[in-house]
């Protein structure tokens, strides 16, 4: 969280999949932005460059926001709150960016329902999500740790000297899609895979794995690390220019059908 190069990449790589569902191209102008988990602020940060109207960080640890307001006010307005009591009106939210942070909250699914109330209408909610199945727990760096049942993810962590505890709580695609039921969402996974380079994904996909044809890419889905996610309240597809391998529909939510997005 602290290793401000890559934060900013990834910033780079989730703007321009906002962009490229938003069919835009100038970047995130006019919209009010907020980084949920915003950590140092790092994200927050490439958000306000990127032109958001307004851009909020929240988080919960209040030295790390202390730190961020202080290198990234007032250009970024910084927030201490809980991701299931957001300070925010409802629909009062353009583009939501909730970047690996499912796993480390005690109820996603209360959250997730928050992100849903204060989402825009119009808006965009930019999911990076983990995958229990996942080979290489990305926190630890311990094979299979995620797959095994919570006591012996402890002993697991405490024989290798990496933690005390194994505190993080991942879920499988299928508990992903259910966790995001309310929310028409759309997969940008396989799109990124297929095209590093034109979502800023180079430094994240290594190059062995670019080169793989995209039937190969599909058949290792059940354990890719991590889903790239678009969600929105309404029925409202990707409007950007095609890819390789288009955004695939996740599911539709129970909004009030298709709307435009604004742009």
């Amino acid at each position: 969280m602290l290793d401000e190069a890559k934060r900013r990449r990834k910033a780079a790589k989730l703007i321009s999949v906002v962009e490229h569902f938003l069919g835009r191209d100038a970047g995130l102008t006019g919209l009010t932005v907020a980084d949920i988990g915003c950590s140092a602020g790092f994200i927050a940060d490439e958000l306000a460059a990127a032109g958001a109207a307004r851009t909020i960080g929240v988080d919960i640890d209040v030295p790390g926001l202390r730190a961020a307001h202080q290198r990234f006010a007032p250009r970024v307005g910084f927030v201490c709150a809980d991701g299931e009591r957001l300070p925010f009106a409802d629909g009062s939210v353009d583009v939501i960016v909730f970047n690996h942070i499912y796993e480390h909250v005690v109820d996603p699914d209360a959250v997730i329902a928050e992100l849903h109330r204060i989402l825009a209408p119009t808006g965009v909610l930019y999911l990076a999500l983990g995958n229990v199945y996942g080979i290489i727990e990305p926190h630890y760096r311990l094979p299979f740790l995620s797959y095994l049942p919570y006591p012996l993810a402890d002993r697991y962590v405490r024989a290798t000297g990496r933690a005390d505890h194994y505190h993080e709580r991942y879920r499988s695609r299928s508990g992903l899609a259910r966790m995001t039921s309310a929310f028409t969402v759309w997969d940008y996974t396989f799109s990124l895979l297929a095209e590093p380079s034109r979502f800023a994904g180079d430094a994240d996909v290594p190059a062995a794995v670019g080169r793989l044809p995209l039937p190969v890419l599909r058949a290792l889905g059940p354990i890719i690390p991590t889903f790239l996610w678009v969600a929105t309240k309404h029925d409202t597809p990707p409007a950007g220019a095609a890819l390789v391998s288009p955004p695939e529909l996740v599911h539709r939510g129970p909004g009030e059908g298709a709307v435009g997005i604004r742009a």
